[in-house]
């Protein structure tokens, strides 16, 4: 699982210097109309991927398979969440309301997914670390 570890790792610095930017913004531009989106960035991309990724590090996973899917449903709803709340809140795109709520829709329902799948993966865990 030590692929997975640092793929979660890699993700969750990624969405680390997302959120700093976007905060650096914030207090520059004295603006705060990226602070839900900034703070969930923080909070499920930085944070939950990096605890996710020492999970991976500290115990011993023998469900391989969950653990893929867990993986790639924690960055693909990570990701899938903040695009759009990002969306959702500034449209950009200028895009049909109903789109851009189907969007941040399905995003945060894969994050909930994976937050699902962890929960069945510490019952799958062995007791004994690394």
């Amino acid at each position: 699982m030590k692929n997975q570890s640092v793929i979660l790792l890699r993700f969750s610095a990624i969405f680390a210097v997302i959120g700093a930017f976007l905060g650096s913004h914030m207090a520059g531009a004295g603006s705060y109309a990226f602070r839900p989106i900034h703070a969930h960035i923080l909070v499920v991309g930085w944070l939950s991927l990096f605890a996710f990724s020492v999970f991976y590090r500290v115990f011993n996973v023998k469900a391989t398979k969950l653990a893929t899917a867990h993986v790639w449903t924690a960055i693909i709803g990570s990701l899938g969440l903040t695009v759009g709340m990002w969306m959702h809140q500034m449209n950009p795109f200028h895009l049909p309301d109903g789109v851009v709520l189907i969007l941040y829709i399905v995003g945060g329902s894969i994050l909930l997914i994976s937050f699902v799948l962890f929960l069945l993966l510490t019952f799958k865990t062995s007791e004994t670390s690394k």
